[in-house]
């Protein structure tokens, strides 16, 4: 180009690597998003003998609800989902949400008189965990996102 030539495609932006900006933006900040809720689940269910109360976040005897807590990005719809990841067993399937929100279950216990597990249908109290996590990182939120498209 020669000297004192203006280019015409200085003035406008290149819009393709805007919007590819943005979307490695939103998804790095989303990831981190989802992964400070995931983190402030797991820290907040405690693994012992004694069971919690209702209103507190649960006890995981077992460690599987701890373990199984996972987030995901959607790049299609540009959305994170955390929570429990539902497993391939047949009872029990209903177990994060019962414990979340509350509601009925079945669950098995062990009758020592017939010497077998037998299956009963209780109330469970609610014990949420994820909706405390969730709204504890939400504040964080804004401030992930300054300076975030490079």
């Amino acid at each position: 180009m020669a000297k004192g030539m203006f280019r015409f495609d200085a003035m406008f932006f290149d819009q393709l690597r805007v919007v590819s900006a943005a979307d490695k933006a939103t998804r790095r900040v989303l990831s981190r998003f989802g992964a400070y809720v995931r983190t402030s689940a797991k820290s907040s269910i405690r693994r012992r003998k004694k069971g919690s109360k209702p209103g507190s976040p649960p006890t995981n005897r077992t460690g599987f609800l701890k373990k199984f807590i996972l987030f995901g990005y959607d790049p299609s719809e540009r959305l994170i989902v955390v929570g429990p990841m539902k497993l391939n067993g047949k009872s029990g399937d209903d177990i994060p949400s019962v414990l979340e929100y509350g509601g009925n279950t079945t669950a098995h216990f062990w009758d020592r008189s017939k010497r077998k597990s037998v299956k009963k249908r209780i109330n469970v109290a609610a014990r949420p965990y994820m909706a405390p996590a969730l709204k504890k990182n939400l504040p964080q939120l804004p401030a992930m996102w300054k300076n975030s498209i490079r």
